[in-house]
């Protein structure tokens, strides 16, 4: 793990009521960071804030916004700005899944998960990659999925916006690297949150959120001369398929 750190750092991170995002939170802010979070349900939202801010002097701030909208993106990075005066790190993990073939998903349903996945991706890459450069460094980490490489059946929403994700993810490594601005996607395997019904009896080979917390805790902990843009994480011993 990443030793903390007396200096200053500040954290945004989405979809961070519960689950991966949540996770993500509790992380950085036991190692010292300020972190700010989003989430659509205004009810989460401060119900989070209230126990993280609790539980770590106050360093944690809640607020509600969805992704899909871009002023209300852009309005979320301005507040952690305007709070903080920098941001060193970017976390873009609010996503959803919605799942069905190319014949039975809806366009209503298709647009969802696309808008969440990708477009609430690109939305705060672009507005918090302007702070960053001005200050020479940072790093946004995107929570994407192994679903970004491996399509499978039911899977045309989930797979078009993670497969975007990824590719989203590379070429925002490559525009902003020259800048000291640092960009990685983590692609974790199956993880046991609500996002896929929870941890079941017999699913204990599964992820934990906490693994995919520590992936973004150790990304940001390498050199600055070191950039591991993209990061597979797997479940060590997955049931064997029939």
């Amino acid at each position: 793990m990443a030793e903390q750190s007396t200096e200053r750092r500040v954290a945004l991170v989405t979809g961070g009521s519960r689950g991966i995002g949540r996770a993500v939170v509790e992380a950085l802010a036991g190692r010292g960071w300020t972190v700010d979070f989003c989430a659509r349900d205004a009810a989460r939202v401060e119900a989070a804030a209230a126990e993280l801010a609790a539980r770590f002097d106050g360093r944690v701030r809640g607020r509600v916004a969805d992704v899909r909208r871009e002023e209300e993106v852009e309005a979320l990075v301005a507040w952690t700005l305007a709070g903080h005066g920098q941001l060193d790190l970017l976390v873009n993990n609010a996503g959803l899944g919605r799942f069905g073939s190319v014949e039975t998903i809806s366009g209503d349903e298709f647009r969802e998960v696309v808008e969440t996945n990708l477009h609430g991706c690109f939305y705060a890459i672009r507005a918090a990659a302007p702070a960053m450069k001005a200050r020479g460094s940072g790093w946004i980490v995107n929570v994407a999925s192994l679903a970004g490489k491996n399509p499978f059946a039911g899977g045309a929403a989930y797979n078009a916006s993670k497969f975007g994700l990824v590719g989203l993810s590379e070429a925002a490594m490559l525009d902003l690297r020259p800048h000291g601005v640092r960009v990685a996607a983590i692609l974790p395997g199956s993880v046991a949150t609500d996002f896929g019904a929870g941890r079941r009896e017999g699913d204990s080979w599964m992820l934990g959120a906490e693994d995919v917390a520590r992936a973004v805790v150790d990304l940001v902990a390498y050199p600055e001369r070191a950039l591991p843009s993209l990061l597979e994480l797997r479940p060590t011993r997955p049931p064997a398929r029939g």
